[in-house]
């Protein structure tokens, strides 16, 4: 029996995705995005790390810019062109205080309504079994709920008013990819094409995987399984957390 879900309302004008690597929204998030960019939201990307240990037969050294390149390459196509690279070390994120003053500047800056990130449980379910999380997804995913508090507390990180980032109390709701159970869901249907697009463009690290992987199928099947919740063909399940008035 298919869990049923609320539709995500397109009823915000700004949105910040927040995640740990390079290619992590291409997923199935980025569909969503499509969507939202194609209505007139903009949507900017905030990349905690490059991705510089994602590929095992790739010196780090060179692995940072080329996935750098690709994520830009990727976000362009579905409408983002306000990517930013916080320079994390790839596998090691620690959730602290570094990380959420970084994340809170960013929040600040590009002024959202809607935060976007991944799961940042444990574990999560992927092909009917339950997989463990990497931990930069769980230290990325706590540290975006904590920075979007402080972005709003202007006595919190007061060093950013000396940067000229006032306080922002305007995030109303944090979507959560990989979310169980889900919550709300985008019908993609109209915008699979840019998701399986923007996922291709990470051509370095899909080959890096070592195995077969089809972009095609995977976003397809993903999108495909979330649809029937909103009697739609294809559509990208979050979890939603409300954010303003607490």
């Amino acid at each position: 029996m298919t869990r049923q879900m609320e539709i995500l309302q397109d009823d915000f004008g700004r949105a910040l995705a927040v995640v740990a690597h390079p290619d992590d929204l291409e997923y199935g998030a980025a569909s969503a995005i499509a969507r939202w960019t194609r209505r007139g939201i903009s949507v900017g990307y905030v990349i905690v790390t490059d991705g510089e240990a994602g590929i095992d037969g790739l010196d780090p050294a060179d692995a940072g810019p080329l996935r750098q390149k690709e994520q830009v390459a990727s976000a362009g196509i579905v409408g983002v062109d306000d990517v930013t690279f916080l320079g994390h070390r790839d596998g090691v994120v620690e959730n602290g205080l570094s990380l959420r003053r970084d994340i809170a500047r960013q929040i600040r800056r590009y002024r959202p309504e809607v935060l976007v990130t991944a799961t940042y449980e444990p574990t999560y379910r992927m092909g009917g079994r339950q997989t463990v999380n990497q931990a930069d997804h769980r230290a990325v995913g706590i540290a975006v709920l904590d920075a979007a508090r402080d972005a709003g507390n202007r006595w919190i990180f007061p060093e950013l008013l000396d940067d000229g980032y006032e306080p922002w109390t305007g995030v109303r709701h944090v979507y959560v990819m990989g979310a169980s159970p889900p919550t709300h869901a985008v019908d993609v249907t109209d915008h699979l094409d840019a998701g399986i697009a923007s996922l291709q463009a990470h051509e370095a690290y899909l080959r890096g995987l070592g195995r077969d992987f089809d972009p095609d199928e995977f976003v397809r099947g993903i999108t495909a399984m979330a649809g029937p919740a909103i009697s739609a063909r294809h559509a990208v399940a979050f979890g939603q957390i409300h954010l303003q008035g607490v």
